[in-house]
This record gives structure tokens, sequence and C-alpha cells, in this order.
């Protein structure tokens, strides 16, 4: 694979006509992000703004809900025709099942093509100080890896974590998720707000097959260039 099809750029603003701009400026990548701050702001008229230049869309709104809920949720995007999705696995083993078997029957009546859906394990911008502010007990790791059994046995396509933890994960689940990591930044790289990050070269011998880069490419003075320079890292 070309490395510049690793790369997931996200979007990071609610400017549609800056988020074109972005998406004409370096279309070779594998696909753009969207997430929960643009879809608020634009509605799905705003998705199907970006996808209509015919780029792969990976659509992170980070479904979190009852089983109904979600599943209803996601048929409901559907018709932006995303490439990804995402999906909280911490919703369990009911939500996430239910969802991926009502996507399939739904995308197959409607002549849709399925998108990947992958389970959001721990944010990165958690650590394990703030795991354990939250009542939870152990390391951000090992919940990870039981939230990417929960992904396995739920039939979800791969899971979204953090560089940190892919070694143990790729490990563990060997092909069978598709690993997706946030929190990439370049050798030298300003951390902003995530705590659990790496480099593009790191990640991808850790494991990674596809990496969430946004600041760093979108804020760049010459994001042509910074994309280019990413990918020599790879």
């Amino acid at each position: 694979m070309d490395s510049k099809k690793k790369i997931i750029v996200a979007l990071d603003t609610i400017d549609i006509s800056q988020a074109l701009a972005l998406t004409k400026l370096i279309p070779d990548v594998g696909a753009f992000k969207l997430g929960l701050e643009y879809f608020c702001a634009n509605g799905p008229e705003g998705i199907n703004k970006i996808s209509e230049t015919g780029i792969k869309i990976f659509l992170d709104l980070k479904f979190h809900d009852i089983p109904n809920t979600v599943a209803g949720a996601i048929k409901a995007s559907l018709n932006m025709e995303p490439y990804m999705m995402t999906v909280h696995l911490s919703g369990g083993y009911n939500m996430l099942h239910r969802t991926m078997e009502e996507v399939k029957e739904y995308c197959a009546k409607n002549s849709l093509k399925i998108p990947l859906i992958l389970g959001v394990s721990v944010l990165t911008s958690i650590d394990d100080n703030d795991f354990t502010s939250l009542g939870l007990i152990g390391k951000v790791e090992d919940q990870v890896i039981r939230l990417a059994k929960l992904a396995k046995d739920a039939d979800l396509d791969g899971m979204v974590c953090s560089a940190k933890e892919l070694k143990r994960v790729k490990k563990k689940m060997g092909k069978n998720l598709i690993l997706v990591t946030p929190g990439i930044r370049p050798a030298g790289g300003i951390m902003n707000d995530q705590k659990r990050i790496t480099t593009p070269s790191q990640a991808v011998s850790d494991g990674a097959d596809f990496l969430v880069i946004g600041r760093p490419i979108t804020e760049a003075i010459d994001p042509v260039q910074a994309l280019n320079n990413i990918s020599l890292e790879i």
C-alpha cells in the first residue's frame, strides 16, 4: 500500500469551504475524517458536500447508546455513504453485535456498500491517572486489550486505539481487526491535547493499518509538504 493511503487526515474544522479546499489540496490519502463538531455544525448535507467529491469519508461520530438507538442512528447515517464509522466499544456486546447485523441487512436491502465499523477503545486524551479518576480499575492498556477482544467477538471490522497499545493488540488479535491509530505526531511535533502519542514510523512498525493525523498536516504552512514528509517517515 502507498504510504499516503495509510494516512487518514482529520478535518478539524466546521467550515465547509476550508474542508473542501483541503481535500482538493491533498486528495491522495486513505480517507478524510469528519467528526462530531463538523457534523453538528453542518449536518448530513455538510458530509455529502465532501463525499460528493469522490473521496473516502471516515465518519467519526463515536455512537454510544442503547442497542436500538445506535443501530438506528448508524442506519440513518448510511445514506451519507461513509467508508468508515465509529462506535464506542464500552457500549457492550449487544449494542455492537446488533449494530453489525442491522447494518449488513440494511445495506443489502438498499444496495449500499457496507462501511467499515470501528470500535473506539479508550480516547487518546485519557491516561492512567484519568482512568483511575473515573473509578475504573487497572491500566488503560489492559482495558484496551479487553475491548479488542470484545470488538472481535462482536464481529466489528476493526478498532481505534493509541499506538501505545498497538503491539499488544496486534499480538492478541493478529489480522482479525483493522487497527486505526490517532494521536500521531511527527518526530518533534507538538502534543496538543493528546497524551498517548507516537510517531508515524513507530505506529506502523507496531501494527497500525491506518494513522489519523490532523493538525500536523492541516495547520502546517504547507499541508502538501507536511503530508509528503510524514509519508516518508512511514
